[in-house]
């Protein structure tokens, strides 16, 4: 069997389901099928070049696995493997000779053999492609980042036997006698410009932890003077959704396998191997989505398992499992405290009549120069309806919108925040709101639960206006308990809010703090952005979660009788 029929045979189980995969895996073999019968055409300047295929396949069986239970072995790619070089290394234009895809993304799962493939990727460009004084550069935005892959190359090249005498390794580079090329780590750390540097290609290993396209940009820049430079990226998926890799390339590569998008690249080869929006992480038969090498053998599904069991216990850890494990992107923050999805999923176009029911308020004064919160939770047959509203001072708003870079103004049009007089804000406008509030909606207040910071005379005044206040101290003991209770109903759809953006924002900013017994409650300290809203929620919740026995507006089916 040649190996383009090897590779046909392998799309086709992959789209058939006879390989466990993802869609855009499926939409990687139906370009790769569909190329091959364009290759014929004259109006597809590309063909498939078996034995430049072969040649890079051949090149990775020369070295040894360094780690795991294959270690000291010789490499045998990995059918997932074979495919994605096979691709990148086979595809050539008809009339240069020169390689057609001159860029390659490959989003995997952790323990994919990424680095792995990124360090034969080196040293195959360093040793075997004939480009004179070729410079390889490892890329990451820090250094011991970038040393990764070079550090597995350097080893690599070390116990290869077919290398011997062939290289110098000396002053961070691993030289190839013979054509002058070298391998070297590229950090922004060093203080790297670009200037003077003429890659031939570039490796950029988990590109999710980008903040910007820097070092992305300082590579492909240099390139021009190459003849078949290449950029290959490998990453895991991320938390941070504004970052580039996310917003800018995942998109972009989506967009290019997708076969209902009219957005073509023909020279950047796209893999993504991850779980499909349906899928369910427990569930062991979808792994091999985002593992296609880590759950192919009965060591690398223990790991697999031992890390969703740890993701389970302890939710801290789901960020992780969900982003390095399973390769889906999520919108949690490093200690974030909530998954963003499901808080959408809560979100409610209209809520019920809560006329006459009885609700819980939670303040969070904060500092009177800054945002200040009060929600109202409404706990109804073990279901909570949340609702939120926030003040700030008028003086510092535009101030505000600069240092916090969020549409306060715009927040303040649509009604989320009460704009109050002067410089700070006066604790009235917030007794009087809760007053009036109540009385134009018949909600009936049970209690106003406080942080007591700052707001010892406000619970005096609320108490002589005839309300209940209880002091919420601010701790692990207090908060612990209620603060994961609280995430467990978000998670479960026991709670339901009217889309508040204010409080949607708070709560994506928000970062726990952790004992050593895994006890947790919002920080405001480690929360970079403001999280007065949430706070305000978790002080009510962690009353109103006490409550045993409510009206319902709830029909029988547990659905909002809306």
């Amino acid at each position: 069997m040649s190996l383009q029929e090897w590779l046909e045979g392998y799309c086709e189980d992959v789209i058939n389901d006879e390989v466990v995969s993802c869609q855009k895996h499926k939409w990687a073999c139906q370009r790769f099928l569909n190329d091959i019968k364009k290759q014929n055409k004259k109006s597809f300047p590309y063909k498939f070049d078996e034995e430049r295929a072969f040649k890079f396949l051949k090149w990775m069986t020369y070295f040894k696995h360094r780690k795991g239970v294959l270690a000291g072995k010789p490499i045998d790619p990995h059918p997932i493997q074979i495919f994605i070089f096979s691709n990148i290394y086979g595809w050539i234009h008809k009339e240069t000779g020169y390689r057609r895809f001159r860029k390659a993304y490959w989003g995997v799962g952790r323990k994919n053999a990424k680095s792995q493939s990124l360090a034969m990727v080196g040293t195959y460009e360093a040793f075997a492609m004939n480009e004179p004084s070729a410079e390889i550069y490892c890329a990451a935005t820090k250094t011991d980042q970038s040393k990764i892959v070079w550090e597995e190359a350097e080893w690599l090249v070390r116990n290869c036997e077919h290398l011997k005498e062939k290289y110098k390794i000396s002053y961070g580079r691993i030289n190839h006698l013979k054509s002058g090329s070298y391998i070297k780590a590229l950090s922004k750390e060093d203080r790297k410009t670009g200037d003077g540097l003429n890659p031939h290609c570039g490796i950029i290993d988990e590109y999710h932890a980008h903040e910007t396209t820097e070092i992305y940009d300082i590579i492909g820049s240099g390139m021009g003077a190459r003849k078949q430079p290449l950029i290959i990226i490998i990453t895991t998926a991320g938390y941070e959704l504004s970052k580039p890799c996310y917003s800018i390339e995942y998109k972009y590569v989506s967009q290019i396998l997708d076969p209902n998008n009219p957005i073509e690249n023909e020279e950047y080869f796209v893999m993504v191997n991850e779980l499909d929006k349906d899928d369910d992480v427990k569930d062991e038969a979808v792994w091999e989505k985002a593992n296609p090498i880590a759950a192919s053998y009965e060591e690398g599904l223990s790991y697999l398992r031992g890390e969703l069991k740890a993701a389970l216990d302890a939710p801290e850890k789901m960020r992780t499992f969900l982003t390095k494990n399973m390769n889906k992107w999520v919108e949690i923050r490093e200690g974030g405290y909530m998954d963003m999805d499901k808080w959408s999923r809560c979100g409610a176009d209209v809520l019920p009549d809560l006329e006459g029911k009885e609700c819980y308020v939670g303040i969070d004064l904060s500092s009177k120069i800054d945002l200040t919160s009060v929600s109202f939770i409404f706990p109804i047959e073990n279901k909570f309806i949340i609702l939120s509203h926030s003040f700030m001072p008028e003086d510092t708003l535009e101030r505000k919108m600069r240092t916090d870079k969020v549409p306060y103004d715009l927040w303040v049009k649509e009604g989320w925040i009460t704009i109050t007089d002067g410089e700070v804000v006066d604790y009235q406008y917030i007794q009087e709101y809760v007053k009036e509030i109540a009385e134009q909606e018949g909600w009936v207040i049970l209690e106003i639960d406080y942080d007591p910071y700052n707001a010892t005379q406000f619970a005096q005044i609320m108490e002589e206006d005839g309300y209940t206040p209880v002091e919420i101290r601010q701790g692990v003991k207090t908060l612990g308990e209620p603060t994961k209770c609280f995430r467990e109903n978000v998670y479960s759809q026991n709670v339901a809010h009217n889309k508040n953006p204010v409080l949607t924002w708070a709560m994506g900013n928000a970062v726990v703090r952790q004992d050593h017994n895994d006890n947790i409650m919002l920080d405001k300290k480690k929360s970079t952005d403001r999280i007065d809203p949430a706070v305000a929620v978790i002080n009510a919740y962690t009353r109103a979660r006490l409550v045993e026995d409510h009206s319902s507006v709830y029909d029988g089916r547990g659905i909002l009788s809306i």
